[in-house]
């Protein structure tokens, strides 16, 4: 079924992309372009200033914003606030043995997570080699025997790990094109596939948007396949992340106790856990009516004339 999407909308999304990006804390000041060149699926821009490095993604020549960036003196520590809300959901699962990422960009995620769980297996589902390539050259992005990068679509890869039924304890769904989400990344069906690979104590974190005009969409279809999860937003930036787990979510007080036990082991990403409980909520604050985003029923429909 396809269903036409106003010009207002789209509008709506292209901004939200540009200023969700602009919002992650920091003024890039007078940044130099070290590198350049077009993929299979976008243009990958590679900037420098005095203080941080940043990898772009653009669609049109207009479009897009920084996809990651990192400090230039301290590797450590986060540039942008939607990485540590990722990091928040170690109140809720605090040690991920297998870990799959969907979507590479810089590779901050990875180098974080492989900084906290040094003895964890973490895959990276990239579909784009020319964003492997520039990451290693350009963000020091490495392969080891406890990270390995699948360059393939993520959708395909995780059908795949579903039949060789592979298990992760933690899976972070990180994907941007440049504009949006892949609209084959957000539907129920994909998640379900997402969910057989989560064991009894597997969670799932994803990092999307606050304000789009798809957030009940994406809100009713991972109630759908999740039930209850923990809905992070954080003023000043457009993202929020999505935690679902297969256990029961820890009450408010868990969260607090859990967040001064792990402090210590966050501080070297300029982290201060307990100011992210305060951002996980389970409210529905969404139009429970709205439909579930589908393998039919897609944001690609949407944005269709």
């Amino acid at each position: 079924m396809k269903t036409v999407f106003s010009s207002v909308l789209i509008q709506t999304l292209f901004s939200l992309a540009a200023c969700t990006f602009a919002s992650h804390g920091y003024a890039q000041g007078e940044a130099k372009q070290i590198h350049q060149e077009r993929s299979l699926y976008r243009n990958i821009l590679v900037t420098e200033d005095a203080v941080r490095r940043c990898m772009r993604f653009t669609i049109t020549e207009r479009s897009g914003q920084n996809q990651s960036c990192r400090f230039l003196d301290d590797y450590d520590k986060l540039v942008f606030p939607y990485a540590k809300m990722v990091l928040s959901s170690l109140l809720v699962q605090d040690n991920p043995q297998r870990i799959l990422i969907v979507g590479l960009g810089g590779g901050t995620l990875v180098h974080t997570y492989s900084t906290l769980f040094p003895q964890a297996e973490i895959i990276i589902a990239e579909i784009d080699e020319a964003v492997v390539r520039v990451a290693k050259d350009y963000f020091d992005s490495t392969e080891t025997d406890k990270i390995k990068i699948a360059t393939e679509d993520a959708r395909v890869y995780v059908k795949r790990a579903g039949i060789r039924k592979e298990q992760f304890d933690l899976i972070i769904l990180d994907a941007f094109n440049g504009e949006y989400i892949p609209e084959h990344l957000m539907t129920a069906e994909f998640l379900q596939e997402v969910k057989a690979l989560l064991p009894t104590n597997g969670m799932v974190v994803s990092n999307t948007f606050s304000t789009s005009r798809l957030y009940a969409a994406e809100s009713a279809t991972y109630a759908q396949v999740f039930g209850k999860f923990f809905n992070v937003r954080q003023a000043g930036t457009g993202n929020r992340i999505i935690i679902a787990s297969m256990q029961p979510l820890p009450e408010a007080a868990t969260l607090a106790q859990r967040a001064t036990t792990l402090q210590q082991k966050l501080d070297r990403f300029d982290m201060k856990l307990v100011d992210y409980t305060q951002y996980m909520r389970t409210d529905v604050d969404w139009d429970t009516k709205e439909r579930v985003l589908t393998d039919q029923y897609a944001p690609a429909n949407l944005l269709n004339n």
